[in-house]
């Protein structure tokens, strides 16, 4: 016996409005390497040279500490509390090896941002000699670099994603058409839970990149996200999800051979699951998905015939004055 049952959402949209938020600093600082904002071009001093000379760097070029080196390996640090000891003493012809500081704190020029601000937080010290793979110097690294660094790549994503959210928010714009719309297609394998949301994540960032409204677009991860885990789980065979996006609306349909549905109204119910013990022991197959898609979306359509599969149809309908919310962003 085939079922088949249409429903129409009057019910509140889930949102993630409580969920924590990455901010786009904190991405970076996991993306940027220190060899990304480490100053490179760096002065330095030997343990022989005099006191008198790291004062006249230090005013010259304005920097409150350099590496010492001896044949381009690191021996130590001189620093301006190191140089404002030896002035207190009046000291300057001493030797910068009677001041500095050889017990160097160092990081590796391939180490992520977040390291060197977790090593700040930790150490107190405010500059880091950089280290090549090789263990050479290459470069030093202070609080003021990882904030200059990651101000310049804000800036420089900031101005690569107005472009391609420009590009793509003017995709149907500028195509002359009865109908334009564009077609995702996805696919999935049976039990292979591992990859179990990646269709529904670059749904949304791709409808993000359109311009959509960020609820809009959390909308649909969620409802796809649901309907891709009911896929892997139940489906005996390759799952399929087909996205149609327009500009009035957003059509979803997802496909599988799976065993099909007794009863619709059943499993719409929270709490009721057919997963095996298996599935239930990774996580997965709370009864939760039918009614998560259902609250998500506008429309939902179930074509469900027993031993045979189910065919999935949801709709979420785009307001014209739907604003993108920038602060969300």
């Amino acid at each position: 016996m085939q079922e088949e049952k249409v429903f129409t959402n009057r019910e509140t949209v889930i949102t993630d409005s409580v969920a924590q938020n990455i901010t786009k600093v904190e991405e970076l600082s996991y993306e940027l390497m220190v060899k990304d904002v480490m100053a490179s071009n760096i002065r330095v001093v030997e343990p022989e040279m005099t006191m008198a000379v790291v004062m006249e760097l230090f005013r010259k070029h304005h920097i409150s500490g350099v590496p010492v080196v001896v044949d381009g390996n690191l021996n130590g640090i001189i620093s301006l509390e190191d140089l404002i000891r030896c002035l207190q003493k009046g000291d300057l012809q001493s030797r910068v090896k009677s001041y500095m500081s050889s017990n160097v704190i160092t990081i590796n020029s391939y180490d992520p941002v977040v390291k060197a601000l977790e090593m700040f937080e930790k150490s107190h010290v405010g500059r880091f000699a950089v280290l090549d793979t090789e263990g050479k110097l290459t470069g030093i690294i202070t609080k003021g670099d990882v904030t200059r660094g990651l101000l310049r790549a804000l800036h420089t994503r900031f101005q690569e994603e107005e472009i391609r959210r420009y590009r793509a928010s003017h995709l149907f714009e500028d195509i002359i058409s009865d109908r334009t719309s564009l077609i995702l297609r996805y696919y999935t394998k049976p039990h292979d839970i591992m990859k179990g949301g990646q269709a529904s994540s670059n749904i949304k960032r791709a409808l993000l990149r359109l311009g959509a409204d960020p609820q809009l677009a959390r909308r649909c991860g969620i409802a796809i996200y649901e309907a891709e885990i009911n896929l892997i789980i139940h489906a005996t065979d390759v799952g399929y999800i087909r996205v149609e996006i327009e500009p009035h609306q957003i059509t979803m349909k997802v496909n599988d051979n799976g065993p099909g549905i007794e009863n619709v109204e059943q499993a719409l119910k929270p709490g009721y699951s057919t997963a095996s013990e298996e599935v239930r022991e990774m996580g997965f197959g709370a009864g939760m998905g039918l009614p998560n898609i259902k609250r998500c979306v506008d429309k939902m359509t179930i074509d469900s015939t027993p031993g045979k599969g189910t065919h999935l149809e949801l709709k979420i309908f785009v307001k014209k004055d739907t604003a993108k919310s920038k602060q969300e962003e």
